[in-house]
């Protein structure tokens, strides 16, 4: 076995967990039961030790392929051999009724936080296997790593598969095939005509639930239930104008990367994926920030997804409420709300194609981020005009966070890129201080809440002057990182999104324009895909450079979008642009974090934060187009 690119994986899940599916056939990443819990499959990250579950063909290929069932989140990977076409359906069940799960008493067992659907049966992946010509031979392999391959288990072989055990989690494995034990899991080869089909399924083991494999006629009304749960979903999206496929998929990435319980988004499912091969820009995702927040609520809102907006709020309001010993909040959080978050590197683990450390948990949530009060006021801010009103408590502890970001917003922070280069005075981070008395005092007015009006409103326009003075370069006229700095960031291309500049504003026109300069001119666009900042400066504490960043190019589309409703060519500028970043989407339409210098998919995968924004870019500029149809 070897590596396979980022971009060669699909997701499946069940908004509790999710997989990464290869090409080749191979489960590569998988963490039980949650987001964040423990690996079982981590050969992503470690091709010989993290353990994985592949099913693939034993015959001479021709071709691989790989899509999604119209409108699903279930995968389906097709094989074009020698003497026939096989194909594999992997997916988690969701949307199964009660009856499907039986203990050995045959009485419905329900979990109180799976919201009426069924237990277990959605806490499963399914892997159904098919011929649909002639005949091929399959080989199969599963061979878990508890614990991050930390955690040794032994193998015991049922009449209906095996069990893989350890001392924190027990994995059976179903089958209609034999199996045969070996040193490391299990393994079998099995032949399949034209109209068979194989089942396996890999769930826990708890007590009471049978560790048989599902019949045929059982796996096919699953399979239908699934089928029915996410095309019923994805009915709800108001979405009908250009790139309707592009937005659809991410929608439903997005819903995978959902935890259900809570309402928590996750930022990606991986952890360490790198940002440069062989660096050791290799972070942890799984978790939820309230920068996100604005953005997720924004993207969902603008596509009809309320229920997803109004669960997510209710987590992020519970955290409003957390502040830590300064009174500031933290800005990253477990998915269930935990706030400790220790980082530790897996020293064990080679990364992914020798990209080390491999890093577990987040060191970030021990930052001190001023930006996120104004993603929070911003999201409030939304809510309040597109969901429902927010109450009297709320309101409370918003004031609360104003009156503490009144006392602080001068203080030097570590930013939205999260540096571990030393505190500075980011001029995004100022920025989004100025969001947040701006919204707070919107808010405040449209609600006729009871506000210091007077202190707000002051604090906003010195935050103003102050970006404006020390933000702004008179020399290279452009705004600048932080501070005392003449780099460039593109972080500042949501400044007219915010409304804190119109987009024709001419320091905002100039910054756009050094920004879309190539690298070696000093820019941060390079065939048209935009870098965060130059990092091979190491100003951000790390010495290797990464590739472009995928979320910022599609802001960059937001930034000419709202530039071109008085300069047509910019709009058509911003059209060219998102097509030809569309066309870095995986052969699933998926984006990861970033994109290298080959186009190959970098950092952790697929990413929230990428398909948000291209969510928000293809409703703007979509609608901008309608209103300007020849730009």
């Amino acid at each position: 076995m070897s590596y396979q690119p980022i971009q060669n994986y699909g997701l499946i899940g069940n908004m509790r967990t999710a997989a990464l599916v290869g090409m080749n056939g191979s489960i590569d990443w998988l963490c039980v039961p949650h987001f964040d819990s423990p690996s079982v499959f981590a050969a992503i990250v470690d091709d010989e030790r993290g353990g994985r579950f592949q099913i693939a063909p034993s015959d001479p290929l021709l071709e691989t392929t790989q899509l999604y069932w119209p409108d699903t989140n279930i995968l389906v990977t097709r094989f074009f051999c020698v003497d026939g076409v096989g194909e594999i359906e992997d997916f988690m069940p969701v949307g199964a009724p009660p009856h499907w799960i039986q203990n050995e008493t045959d009485t419905p067992v329900h979990d109180p936080s799976s919201n009426g659907r069924a237990s277990s049966w959605h806490d499963q992946v399914i892997r159904r296997v098919k011929v649909t010509r002639g005949r091929v031979q399959f080989r199969l392999h599963c061979h878990p790593a508890f614990d991050y391959a930390r955690a040794s288990h032994h193998t015991r072989m049922t009449d209906h598969g095996a069990v893989f055990h350890c001392d924190q989690l027990s994995l059976t494995l179903a089958a209609s095939v034999p199996l045969r034990r070996d040193k490391q899991g299990v393994h079998a080869q099995f032949v399949l005509h034209a109209e068979q089909v194989a089942v396996f399924t890999l769930r826990p083991l708890t007590d009471g639930h049978r560790d048989r494999c599902p019949t045929r006629e059982q796996t096919e009304e699953l399979f239908q239930h699934t089928v029915d749960y996410w095309q019923r979903w994805l009915s709800q999206c108001t979405y009908i104008g250009r790139w309707r496929e592009m937005v659809n998929r991410s929608a439903l990435t997005l819903k995978l990367m959902t935890f259900e319980p809570t309402g928590a988004i996750i930022a990606a499912p991986t952890c360490s994926l790198p940002e440069s091969l062989g660096g050791g820009r290799n972070w942890d995702y799984r978790y939820t920030w309230i920068r996100d927040a604005a953005f997720t609520i924004y993207g969902l809102l603008r596509i009809g997804f309320t229920e997803e907006a109004i669960a997510f709020m209710k987590w992020l309001s519970a955290r409003v409420g957390e502040v830590e010993r300064d009174g500031s909040l933290q800005i990253v959080y477990g998915i269930d709300g935990r706030h400790e978050l220790t980082e530790q590197t897996l020293d064990h683990l080679d990364g992914y194609r020798g990209s080390r450390p491999v890093r577990i948990g987040n060191a970030a949530f021990s930052q001190f981020q001023l930006d996120i009060y104004g993603e929070l006021l911003d999201t409030m801010y939304l809510y309040n005009k597109y969901v429902m009103p927010i109450g009297y408590d709320a309101w409370t502890r918003i004031q609360q966070r104003l009156d503490w970001l009144c006392n602080n917003w001068h203080r030097a922070d570590n930013g939205i890129w999260e540096s571990r280069g030393g505190p500075r005075h980011f001029v995004y981070s100022k920025l989004m201080c100025w969001v947040a008395m701006d919204r707070g005092l919107r808010l405040a007015d449209k609600r006729s809440f009871p506000a210091d009006r007077v202190r707000w409103q002051t604090v906003r326009d010195d935050i103003y002057r102050d970006i404006m003075t020390k933000g702004w370069n008179v020399t290279n006229e452009t705004f600048v990182q932080h501070y005392d700095s003449t780099a460039l960031d593109a972080s500042h291309l949501i400044m007219p999104l915010v409304f804190f500049v119109s987009p024709n504003d001419p320091r905002m026109l100039k910054t756009l324009e050094a920004i879309y300069r190539p690298p070696k001119n000093g820019g941060l666009v390079s065939d048209g895909l935009v870098y965060r900042y130059d990092a091979k400066t190491g100003e951000d504490g790390l010495q290797e450079g990464e590739g472009t960043f995928n979320m910022c190019t599609f802001w960059l589309v937001e930034a000419l979008t709202r530039a071109g409703r008085v300069d047509r060519g910019k709009l058509r500028d911003a059209r060219l642009l998102f097509e030809h970043m569309l066309g870095y989407a995986n052969h699933l339409g998926l984006y990861a974090e970033e994109t290298g210098d080959h186009g190959e998919a970098l950092g952790n995968f697929p990413q929230a934060f990428t398909h948000i924004a291209l969510i928000s870019a293809a409703y703007n500029l979509d609608r901008a187009l309608d209103n300007h149809p020849r730009g």
